[in-house]
């Protein structure tokens, strides 16, 4: 379901991307080329004066819900994956080649590039340095704790990146399939 906000605001979708349609993407959501909308994702910027931008190549995975709180605003940056039901609340910023790991919980938050975010855990109102890793289960709520965070290792980033080709080919393939 694609629709308006309160305010009359549509999201604004790039044709090479894929939205299933039991995704809900409400309001001023703009999403990138070849963005891959899974089943039950809600996209939401329908308090006045949010905004939600998901960027190139993502992948927003089932049930994930991305909102933004009024007067502030969602970014998700390209090549980043939002896995099965984490949820990104905003305001809040995702950089580029993130993965956020199944369960988890971004809240005014911003996670520079290469930030891999393992299950089940929450970042609340810190920002991460580039290319740290969030343990499965951990609670980042302080800066102190932001920047004790370990370099995310080579087999979670080559894991991020087989999500991304993964995510991509099914974009391809639904998209085929709608020809």
């Amino acid at each position: 379901m694609i629709r308006s906000n309160p305010n009359g605001e549509y999201p604004k979708i790039e044709k090479s991307a894929y939205v299933d349609p039991s995704a809900v993407i409400i309001g001023k959501v703009k999403i990138g080329k070849n963005v891959f909308v899974a089943p039950g994702a809600v996209i939401r910027a329908d308090e006045k004066g949010s905004s939600i931008v998901i960027k190139d190549n993502c992948n927003i995975q089932d049930r994930v819900i991305v909102h933004s709180l009024g007067n502030s605003m969602v970014t998700i940056g390209e090549n980043t994956s939002l896995s099965h039901g984490c949820i990104v609340h905003g305001p809040c910023e995702i950089g580029k080649y993130c993965f956020i790991g199944f369960g988890s919980v971004i809240f005014r938050a911003e996670l520079k590039d290469g930030v891999f975010v393992e299950c089940k855990a929450g970042v609340l109102g810190v920002d991460v340095p580039t290319g740290r890793m969030v343990g499965s289960g951990k609670m980042v709520d302080t800066e102190r704790k932001a920047k004790r965070l370990k370099t995310v290792s080579k087999k979670f980033k080559e894991f991020s990146r087989t999500v991304l080709k993964a995510n991509l080919d099914l974009l391809k393939g639904y998209k085929k399939g709608k020809e």
